[in-house]
């Protein structure tokens, strides 16, 4: 078991799975691959996309504006999103495939109505922190691996702020799928590098 080492799962989730309300093509391919992977861990948590009703990001909060496109929010950029993972609901549930027994933490984001969160590490004002960096030292990890939905978005956000935070990180391509909205992928790919993300499994 990989001890010092921990399994980050990012938001697979029905609704980013065929069939749900942000589809991220291929999403559901990844699953079995984390359940396989999984089993290499001690250390695993799983992030879940949690929003309220009428969330901030959602396109239908904001009249005349449409899916994916982008406005400006207090906090910087913010691309609109179909309605998505609203709490208590089948598509903010795990994909139902997704065999995790052994995680340790389910680490909730995007609950503040009024502010997205892509990152499992901050909110998307970039330091509203959501707890996991402390939650991760203090048990003495200082290694993650890195795997989900979408690679351009919460697994990217994920992976930079983890590099930024200290931790070393390898993204599992792999065990990814990506949304790649106007060029997001290969931006979202670039900035990982630069962070010093170590991409693996392409």
């Amino acid at each position: 078991m990989k001890n010092q080492t921990a399994l980050i799962i990012i938001d697979v989730q029905n609704d980013f799975c065929t069939g749900g309300a942000l589809a991220v093509p291929d999403g559901e391919a990844v699953v079995p691959l984390i359940n396989h992977m999984a089993g290499d861990f001690r250390h695993v948590v799983l992030t879940q996309d949690w929003h309220p009703a009428g969330h901030f990001s959602f396109a239908s909060r904001h009249p005349g504006q449409q899916p994916f496109s982008a406005i400006t929010a207090d906090y910087g950029p913010q691309t609109l999103w179909p309605d998505h993972c609203v709490q208590q609901t089948r598509g903010a549930a795990f994909h139902p495939d997704l065999d995790i027994p052994q995680a340790s933490l389910i680490l909730r984001k995007g609950y503040d109505r009024e502010l997205d969160s892509y990152s499992a590490f901050f909110e998307n004002d970039h330091k509203t922190p959501t707890g996991l960096g402390g939650y991760l030292r203090d048990r003495g990890i200082s290694n993650l691996a890195m795997t989900g939905l979408a690679t351009d978005f919460c697994v990217a956000w994920s992976a930079i702020d983890a590099c930024q935070q200290g931790f070393t990180v390898e993204v599992r391509l792999d065990a990814c799928r990506a949304i790649d909205l106007d060029g997001s992928l290969a931006a979202a790919l670039d900035n990982m590098k630069q962070a010093g993300v170590r991409l693996t499994g392409s």
